[in-house]
């Protein structure tokens, strides 16, 4: 029986090749949107570069301790529809410096009413006996009301979303570009 060989057509090939010029353009975009975005001062620290964008992939807390590499995990999460877990992180880190008990009680209805109350706008994964210990402390919220859903969304996101950041498009081609410019000089 003779068998059968199927050939990918040639225009697949193009594609591939487009595909590859417009992520390499999405990259370097990207990285000039992050650069434009904390471009206050010109000196060269505070420049995206290579070493810094490579320590992204150490760790989610690595990543989030760098304004570049927020600004474009945001950005990811933002692109896939998912980026309820980083707000709800940074709202929660926000509301711990709060030291005025009004400002705590009103911030923390907010995000209650934002993130944690079941049909809400950014509503976040979480099991229903944190969801109703939450409703429980709002009442007479403290520093650490939020804790337990904070950890739990960091759990998901390192899980989840950070592995999905590093094998992103965005992520890739960032690293490339930056390689790039780094080899030139």
């Amino acid at each position: 029986m003779p068998s059968l060989t199927v050939q990918p057509p040639a225009q697949h090939f193009i594609m591939d090749r487009d595909d590859r010029k417009r992520n390499k353009n999405i990259g370097k975009n990207f990285m000039c949107r992050l650069q434009c975005m904390f471009s206050h001062s010109s000196s060269s620290e505070s420049r995206l570069t290579l070493e810094d964008t490579q320590q992204w992939s150490q760790s989610l807390e690595r990543l989030l301790d760098s304004k570049y590499g927020l600004a474009a995990f945001r950005n990811f999460l933002k692109s896939e529809y998912s980026d309820e877990n980083i707000e709800f992180w940074l709202t929660c880190e926000d509301y711990k410096k709060i030291k005025s008990s009004f400002r705590m009680a009103s911030k923390a209805k907010k995000i209650y009413e934002q993130f944690i109350k079941a049909e809400s706008p950014k509503e976040i994964n979480i099991d229903y006996h944190t969801r109703e210990q939450i409703k429980r402390s709002v009442k007479s919220p403290t520093v650490c009301c939020f804790d337990d859903a904070q950890k739990m969304v960091y759990g998901l996101m390192e899980r989840d979303s950070y592995p999905r950041f590093l094998r992103s498009d965005i992520y890739r081609t960032l690293l490339e570009n930056l390689s790039a410019d780094a080899t030139k000089g």
